[in-house]
């Protein structure tokens, strides 16, 4: 993603004295693609402060139009603006502050079905959503992919945030295990929110962001920050993952590391074997089929040439497609996703249908890439 932003501007002299920062954290700045859920109250703060640091690229994803009530705490959009999308004034808005930030407009929700796409290209997610179901996703999602979260809220008279950043050992489930129902959730709408609670609260998850993507400070990571305007108070809670927690269905049950079992694995350099034609002990091994079974927008990004697309959620209604591809449920498959993990379940649905000669990628493409092949493109 290139984006207009000069790091060497004199707009910019105030950050580059900083100690500790400098031209080069400017330049992380300048080449930092951040996609942010939610140009409401938290966006408000969080997007302009972004474009006004010298964030080159801003990813604005936000289905939602404005109106009148919105306009006390959503500072972004003004008067002209309502009924207009809020990612059309959020844009126009930075345009403003900043014309060399590349601002991409995704007047979107933030689903399951486009979260991966939505953050193909992106160095950080900043949740700036009012529902859980959006937060537990963006996590969710965010860990998957490898990057860190800036997360926080806003309601009544305080607010919290925080940085969910699974490959550092915690994330949001860590904190809230159990994701709570929308309709209990307390919302602006039903509670109301001092306005000047979602700047303070903004300008701190963008002052997360900044050191995140710079490398400068110390990002709350295992702790949140909590604000009081009533009485003007601050505090923090820490908090760790607890490694005999059992989380069915979360994200650590689908992203454990486990060590592959060499009876149903297939490392990256046996299978480039494979693959290129080589016999084992003298006899001639049939190259597999090769079963991905990732989302379309990763296959999309970077595959392994010959490779078949059969996500991990169609697999059990695509298992005669995958019998005919193989030439039987006797014939050599190997299942491959990005780390390993979507195609360890894969297996057992295989094995369970019948399938009797399958192994998957140990590590992934993932692991191709940094073993076999390191040209190929990461993510």
């Amino acid at each position: 993603m290139v984006s207009s932003v000069d790091p060497d501007s004199p707009r910019f002299l105030r950050q580059r004295v900083l100690g500790g920062f400098g031209a080069g954290a400017q330049r992380r700045l300048a080449e930092a693609h951040v996609l942010v859920i939610g140009a409401g109250g938290l966006g408000s703060t969080v997007i302009p402060a972004l474009a006004a640091a010298g964030v080159g690229t801003i990813s604005i994803v936000d289905d939602d139009t404005v109106e009148a009530s919105n306009l006390a705490r959503q500072t972004i959009h003004g008067v002209s603006d309502l009924g207009r999308p809020k990612v059309d004034s959020a844009a126009d808005a930075v345009a403003r502050l900043s014309p060399g930030t590349t601002v991409i407009r995704r007047d979107v929700r933030f689903v399951d079905t486009n979260s991966f796409e939505l953050l193909l290209d992106a160095d950080l997610l900043i949740d700036c959503s009012d529902t859980f179901a959006t937060r537990y996703l963006a996590n969710d999602a965010a860990a998957i992919r490898g990057i860190p979260m800036v997360w926080g809220s806003a309601a009544q008279y305080a607010g919290q945030l925080g940085v969910a950043w699974d490959e550092k050992g915690v994330d949001y489930r860590d904190l809230f295990p159990v994701q709570p129902d929308d309709d209990a959730a307390m919302s602006c709408e039903l509670v109301g929110v001092l306005p000047t609670v979602c700047a303070v609260i903004g300008a701190m998850m963008a002052g997360e962001a900044i050191k995140l993507l710079t490398g400068v400070g110390e990002p709350l990571i295992g702790r949140v920050a909590s604000y009081d305007a009533l009485t003007g108070t601050t505090r923090e809670i820490e908090y760790r993952r607890d490694p005999d927690a059992e989380r069915p269905g979360s994200l650590e049950e689908r992203t454990a590391v486990r060590e592959p079992d060499p009876d149903r694995s297939i490392t990256p350099a046996k299978l480039a074997q494979l693959l290129a034609g080589p016999t084992t002990a003298g006899i001639h091994e049939t190259p597999p089929l090769l079963l991905d079974v990732r989302e379309a927008p990763e296959a999309s990004f970077v595959s392994l040439p010959g490779s078949v697309l059969v996500p991990l959620g169609r697999l059990p209604e695509r298992l005669d497609e995958v019998e005919e591809l193989a030439g039987g449920r006797g014939a050599p498959i190997v299942v491959f996703c990005h780390h390993g993990v979507r195609s360890a379940r894969a297996l057992d649905v295989l094995e369970e249908a019948g399938f009797t000669r399958v192994r998957h990628l140990a590590g992934g493409i993932d692991a191709w890439r940094v073993q076999v092949e390191p040209e190929m493109a990461a993510y």
